[in-house]
């Protein structure tokens, strides 16, 4: 069973300039299988490939934080609402071109709801 001490890594779902940002701040990974902890979306990627890299990461035990630009969590916002697990922590970040809302963000509802707002 993996321990948050085995939970290393960052994982990222994002356009190519968040994912860049992110590789060069040193986030990147491929292991020997030549499994990689982020996804490049644009606009040939299609919904279920990008679900299929948030089932993968949020699956990982080697991931604590998974980071997904939050125009990209609206492709597969019925996925993202019904992920509650504690690890890997889901962010809901902005990217570039599409500013942060807070109304769409899915752990910023749970929280609000938790305190009555």
């Amino acid at each position: 069973m993996a321990t948050s001490k085995d939970r290393i890594l960052l994982a990222v779902i994002g356009d190519e300039d968040t994912v860049t940002g992110m590789l060069l701040a040193g986030i990147g990974q491929v292991d020997q299988r030549q499994k990689r902890n982020f996804l490049v979306v644009d606009s040939k990627t299609n919904v279920p490939a990008i679900e299929t890299a948030f089932e993968e990461f949020t699956q990982r035990k080697d991931i604590a934080i998974l980071l997904i630009n939050q125009h990209i969590a609206e492709k597969i916002r019925p996925l993202v609402d019904k992920y509650e697990q504690a690890f890997p922590a889901l962010l809901e970040i902005p990217s570039k071109d599409h500013p942060y809302d807070p109304n769409k963000d899915s752990v910023l509802k749970r929280v609000q709801k938790l305190f009555g707002e």
